[in-house]
């Protein structure tokens, strides 16, 4: 039954998502703008690492979709409240994991679909990776966004209006970003600063990343970025359940 009503759930918000597809293509329009006219800059810099610039830039790319993207899912549990759509559902025998997990999975094909665009349209202005880091890119964005979407829709549940949201995310986020180096590497900032990002788990999974673009799998970053990506997932998708059912939606 999980699994019917996951693909039920998943079914809904897809198709929500295909009448809406200048949406799903306008939310790549900012990596993509960091893609064009910031990773030109980054050519032929030193940046601490055998890395070339793109293959540098793109992974960080890859997660800053990812991190304003999936943290602002919440959204549309606000409206949806807003419309009765959650009180509707709280009277269907449907599991409420599954109208967590049909969520969160609706949102990671879309952020993986707008992932491949990127890296299409990186490939053309010159990004070289292998095939299989590539694909480990890809798994990387989908366990963050189950991640990071299921953090989202749990806060959203607890908030009442979007003016409470936003500014939320956006206090969450911003840091995240900053501190997890996904424009250039933390190796190259001050020792005090490199080592406050180690707190960031976004920084073990960029890293992980970047070797996965250079062909190296069996790295401690890697290991790091699996553990921390694959564990972060479970505890987000956990707290999420449990909110969903004390709402009873």
């Amino acid at each position: 039954m999980l699994l019917h009503d996951t693909a039920l759930i998943f079914e809904r918000y897809a198709r929500q998502t295909l009448r809406s597809r200048f949406a799903m293509l306008f939310g790549v329009l900012m990596p993509l703008l960091y893609l064009l006219f910031f990773g030109p800059l980054l050519t032929g810099l030193p940046l601490g690492t055998r890395a070339g610039s793109w293959q540098v830039l793109v992974p960080g790319l890859l997660l800053q979709l990812v991190l304003f993207g999936a943290l602002f899912a919440g959204f549309m549990i606000i409206l949806e409240k807003g419309q009765g759509v959650v009180e509707r559902m709280r009277v269907t025998p449907v599991s409420r994991l599954a109208l967590l997990l049909g969520r969160v999975l609706r949102d990671a094909a879309v952020f993986v679909f707008q992932a491949v665009l990127l890296v299409l349209a990186a490939i053309v202005m010159g990004l070289r990776a292998p095939l299989a880091g590539i694909l480990i890119g890809f798994a990387f964005v989908a366990l963050l966004t189950v991640s990071l979407a299921s953090l989202s829709y749990a806060l959203a549940m607890r908030m009442h209006t979007p003016q409470e949201f936003g500014p939320t995310i956006n206090a969450l986020a911003m840091p995240s970003m900053l501190l997890s180096g996904l424009m250039l590497p933390m190796t190259l900032a001050p020792g005090w600063l490199d080592v406050l990002s180690h707190f960031v788990p976004f920084r073990y999974v960029v890293d992980a990343m970047r070797d996965a673009y250079v062909g190296s799998y069996t790295t401690d970053h890697m290991l790091y970025g699996v553990l921390v990506a694959v564990g972060f997932a479970g505890l987000a998708v956990t707290v999420g359940t449990r909110v969903f059912r004390r709402a009873g939606a």
